[in-house]
């Protein structure tokens, strides 16, 4: 009976490998493979591949000499419609904040938090459970471990709890693909070891051991900084602002500021995550990539596809025909509301330009990925030109600069211009910076 049942697997096996020979020999490729089509991302807007004149279409007024006039290719990407408001960053605070307690509750071997296999064993590294309600009633050491994360007494304002906004502290990780991609990086199959060294984010230099070298560790605080309305402007009264702007919903809709470089780039690696981890419960591995655009993106998206468009909306002048400004910027040495806003306003609250994208110019400037060098159009490619330098921190604070595109509320109306480019350090917060992302776009065109 034994050998009927060897017999029989064998003929199952051949028929299988006959199968596996349906192709007469022919180089057809990998079959079964899931056929995918890119939906159109929530919020996003297509920005086509295209070569533009990437720099200023007009006089350099302000001299300032930090770019040429460069004919450049870019590909296709989707971009956020508008900047990144306080509502969608509160949601990267909020997952942050509940992320960080239901660790804590798990790493004190409350039952519910932590997932666990099919023996009952929690994995390792722990999986945080999202489906388990923190119940507060009769289990005073979930009381405690929540009051942990409030101000001490000592640091309450009229005694009242809120959150500890210092520990929310967001730990990710990141491939370093430059120092991958490097020669001396490159995998020895002769002695099959790597020879190279690798830098770690502290600076410090060590052998590439294997792939993980690449692979960077950082940890940052998520919440913006409020404070930003107070220190950016001596001798003024903004004090509302820096209570109220970041949580109170009449500012759901305001773009986001006060975020560094460094937090813009944390919450885009949070948001790939955030996806990919809902496609991976749905059964889909591809992983969609939230990024900071290039510079080079950010201008050909603000040029809509006007190729010697001084403004995103194509015209030489920040007022239409009817007299009204087109964007939310510093008009008239200084009369702010003149064009409908005393400082940031509503996102898309003035017309779209050609690719249907809302504020490239005004309201907020905005953080690209992009280093800041004003000879970086020289030596940098005309194929997706970018220049990326990830500072150490020893480094001189000029390696530090990162560029930001559009202008804002409180500039006048060269900053507006789509050539127009300036920088700040990537550890700086202001309030008249934010950000939007992009995510290249995968398939046919």
């Amino acid at each position: 009976m034994k050998k009927i049942w060897i017999f029989g697997l064998v003929i199952t096996f051949l028929a299988a490998s006959c199968g596996n020979n349906s192709y007469n020999g022919e180089l057809v490729g990998v079959q079964g493979r899931k056929k995918w089509y890119e939906p159109d991302p929530y919020g996003m807007i297509f920005i086509p591949q295209g070569s533009f004149n990437m720099g200023p279409s007009d006089q350099d007024v302000a001299w300032s000499m930090n770019s040429i006039s460069k004919t450049v290719t870019v590909d296709a990407f989707w971009m956020d419609e508008t900047e990144i408001t306080n509502n969608e960053y509160r949601q990267f605070v909020h997952y942050v904040r509940d992320s960080i307690i239901r660790y804590k509750l798990g790493d004190a071997q409350i039952e519910g938090f932590f997932k666990v296999d099919e023996n009952g064993d929690p994995f390792d590294p722990p999986r945080i459970d999202w489906e388990t309600k923190i119940d507060t009633r009769d289990n005073p050491e979930i009381t405690d471990i929540l009051e942990e994360m409030y101000y001490p007494e000592e640091e309450r304002y009229f005694g009242k709890k809120q959150i500890d906004t210092r520990k929310l502290m967001y730990s990710y990780f990141w491939i370093d693909l430059k120092q991958a991609a490097k020669e001396s990086s490159k995998y020895n199959f002769e002695t099959k070891q790597y020879d190279g060294e690798v830098y770690n984010l502290k600076g410090e230099k060590s052998p590439i051991k294997d792939r993980s070298a690449f692979i960077m560790h950082d940890e940052v605080n998520c919440y913006p900084d409020t404070l930003v309305w107070i220190r950016d402007f001596t001798f003024s009264y903004n004090e509302p602002q820096a209570n109220m702007y970041f949580w109170h919903p009449s500012f759901d809709d305001y773009p986001v500021v006060g975020v560094t470089w460094k937090q813009a780039n944390a919450f885009s690696i949070w948001r790939t995550q955030f996806l990919n981890t809902f496609l991976a419960q749905q059964g889909e591995a591809f992983v969609q990539e939230y990024r900071l655009p290039s510079e080079a993106e950010w201008e050909h998206a603000a040029r809509g596809g006007l190729d010697f468009s001084m403004y995103p909306w194509g015209g030489l002048y920040t007022r239409n025909d009817q007299g009204c400004f087109l964007a939310n910027f510093k008009p008239l040495r200084g009369r702010y509301v003149d064009d409908g806003s005393l400082f940031s306003n509503k996102v898309a609250s003035y017309e779209p330009n050609e690719f249907g994208l809302y504020d490239m110019s005004g309201n907020v400037a905005e953080w690209t990925g992009s280093s800041y060098d004003e000879s970086s159009y020289i030596f940098t490619h005309d194929f997706n030109p970018n220049y990326q330098y990830n500072a150490l921190p020893d480094d001189p604070a000029i390696m530090k600069r990162k560029v930001i595109r559009g202008g804002s509320w409180k500039d006048v109306a060269y900053f507006l211009q789509t050539s127009t480019r300036s920088y700040e350090y990537q550890d700086s917060a202001k309030s008249y910076i934010g950000f939007r992302n992009v995510r290249s776009y995968m398939g046919l065109q």
